[in-house]
């Protein structure tokens, strides 16, 4: 089953870390994708940009209303994603608790609706 783990932190706390920090996080991402990828669980991911580049769309009769940034406001943003494989909603919560960034701030792990059948 598919599953999207969600991850957030608080785009302010990353930014007052030193960057020697960020680049141990970002370098422990890659080996823990890497691992991911070897056991067969990862089948996507990636970072996400900083909210300020961020658009939110809404279709409302027939037009495109954009707004600059996310609508929600909130101390942690999306900061991004994982989609893995696992057997079950147990199996991915152990692998979203091993995500480094989600020690600065959560993983939110969801299941894939498949509408497929």
């Amino acid at each position: 089953m598919k599953y999207l783990c969600l991850i957030y932190n608080d785009e302010k706390k990353l930014e007052a870390m030193p960057p020697s920090e960020i680049e141990a996080v970002v370098e422990e991402c890659q080996v823990h994708c890497e691992s991911l990828t070897a056991s067969g669980h990862l089948l996507a991911g990636a970072r996400l940009g900083p909210v300020a580049s961020a658009a939110t769309v809404r279709t409302r009769n027939g037009s495109a209303l954009v707004t600059d940034g996310p609508f929600a406001e909130t101390k942690e943003q999306l900061g991004g994603f994982l989609l893995i494989e696992a057997r079950d909603l147990n199996e991915a919560i152990r692998i979203a608790s091993h995500i480094p960034p989600g020690r600065l701030g959560c993983v939110e792990v969801r299941p894939i609706r498949d509408y497929a059948g």
